[in-house]
């Protein structure tokens, strides 16, 4: 990918986002509209690509935006370095792990493939060079 395609990747991917936060609201609106409830909740362990705390935040802020979900926390399996107290970033040091919560989880698998989804959708339009492969 191109450069020159990012502002159109980086549109492209608000446009995706704008539509999935329609269809979340109206999944949720009708939950909450009608009689009985339709959710199953639940708790994912999402190992995320993010390289950066810029994409990091971001991913969590549009997880929590999405009605229905919810960030909980994050987990890196770096150690704070003593010297200067400051955190190595993730792609230096290996895995970061988000925490989901969401009301129409179905199950784990099927949650870790909407998550993965959004975050390629969206390191490809924040990414000059697209997403990882």
């Amino acid at each position: 990918m191109s450069w020159l395609t990012w502002p159109l990747r980086c549109i492209g991917f608000f446009l995706w986002f704008a539509k999935e936060m329609v269809t979340s609201s109206a999944a949720v609106l009708k939950d909450n509209l009608t009689p009985g409830q339709n959710s199953t909740p639940g708790i994912t362990a999402f190992d995320s690509q993010c390289r950066n705390d810029y994409e990091i935040t971001l991913l969590a802020a549009l997880i929590t935006l999405t009605p229905g979900t919810l960030t909980l926390g994050l987990n890196s399996d770096s150690a704070v370095s003593p010297a200067d107290g400051a955190r190595p970033a993730p792609a230096e040091t290996g895995t970061l792990t988000i925490y989901v919560h969401g009301m129409y989880a179905g199950n784990a698998d099927a949650m870790r493939e909407e998550l993965r989804d959004m975050e390629t959708r969206m390191l490809r339009g924040i990414r000059r060079e697209g997403a990882p492969s």
